[in-house]
């Protein structure tokens, strides 16, 4: 082999050291972990944890309280929609107001007067989509948990502020005085992209209001999961087969498997209750049937995967929804 091979085996490289990593401007400066030292410094906000914990303490048992209301499950945008309304209403007022800098921007009215224009339309377009963005992200919030329900709040509290920037500069706009409009709008558009950041933190980042089953397929063939002896009926319990976490149930001589991992939030369906061949997860109190995983009550909004299940030798075995395919009859023995 030459000099300068790339091949690991390569006995001339292997017994080279390696040379020094000239340091990064970007590793230097630390641009890779910014984002993370700031929601860690968010985090240690005495005020915001404490702001958190008070307001948890009003709306989580209010929410709970209603949580069978129609509207209170539409907030979160319901089984009928299939995922979370906020972030789709989100594009609202962020694509509305963007149209209000666009046209301030290509305005050449050197007198304008008082009242409303076509950017003052598209202004309070976007606030009335702010409100109804904010209450959506507030029903959110309250089956948040932890580090996510303080960042969370940290992003509602910075949309206030793009709120209330984004009705003062209505308020001159209308009044007659554009330039302090336009200034007070750039700067709630500006407040506006940071509050984004915060939301894309909490979807990508953290998973929030991501389906936490989505993938789950296997197990990919029929696998042993419990002795049969040891379901007795009418009570969950929690089986692991090949890493997958599931729920196994049996009442009236009836199995039944469901990922034990809830699609919302990642609560354990088998720490919660069974009645009518319906699962009520622990946390936040959303519902699956039994039989088919739909969803009974939100504010989980996809069906929970269920798996097939039989006996067999005294065992119970369960197989994932994509199982293995057979391979050629001339390569089986």
């Amino acid at each position: 082999m030459g000099p300068g091979s790339d091949r690991a085996d390569d006995p001339r490289a292997a017994s080279q050291k390696p040379a020094p990593i000239t340091g990064s401007p970007i590793a230097a400066t630390g641009l890779v972990a910014w984002h993370g030292d700031l929601m860690a410094r968010l985090d240690r906000l005495g005020w915001l944890r404490d702001l958190s914990d008070r307001l948890a303490a009003v709306l989580v048992p209010a929410r709970e309280r209603h949580q069978d209301n129609l509207a209170v499950e539409l907030l979160h945008g319901g089984r009928w929609i299939g995922h979370p309304l906020h972030p789709a209403l989100s594009d609202l007022p962020i694509g509305l107001w963007a149209g209000v800098m666009v046209l301030d921007v290509m305005d050449r009215d050197s007198t304008p007067g008082r009242g409303m224009d076509a950017a003052g339309i598209l202004s309070a377009a976007g606030i009335l989509a702010a409100g109804a963005t904010a209450v959506t992200g507030l029903a959110d919030w309250t089956v948040s948990d932890e580090q996510d329900r303080r960042v969370g709040l940290f992003h509602g509290l910075i949309n206030t502020v793009a709120l209330g920037l984004q009705g003062a500069s209505l308020g001159t706009r209308m009044a007659g005085h554009r330039s302090t409009a336009r200034a007070l709008g750039a700067a709630s558009l500006a407040v506006t992209a940071a509050a984004g950041y915060l939301g894309g933190h909490l979807v990508f980042t953290k998973g929030v209001m991501v389906n936490r089953v989505a993938w789950s397929v296997g197990p990919r063939r029929w696998t042993r999961a419990l002795q049969d002896a040891d379901l007795p009926d009418d009570s969950p319990i929690a089986v692991e087969a090949e890493g997958r976490q599931i729920m196994l149930y049996r009442q009236g001589g009836s199995l039944y498997a469901i990922d034990n991992v809830c699609g919302h939030a990642g609560g354990l369906l088998s720490r919660g209750t069974v009645a009518d061949l319906t699962v009520t997860c622990p946390l936040h109190g959303a519902r699956f049937a039994l039989a088919d995983g739909g969803v009974g009550r939100g504010p989980a909004n996809q069906p929970q995967p269920v798996l097939p299940t039989r006996i067999r030798n005294g065992w119970i075995e369960v197989r994932g929804s994509q199982p293995a395919p057979r391979r050629p009859a001339h390569e089986r023995k």
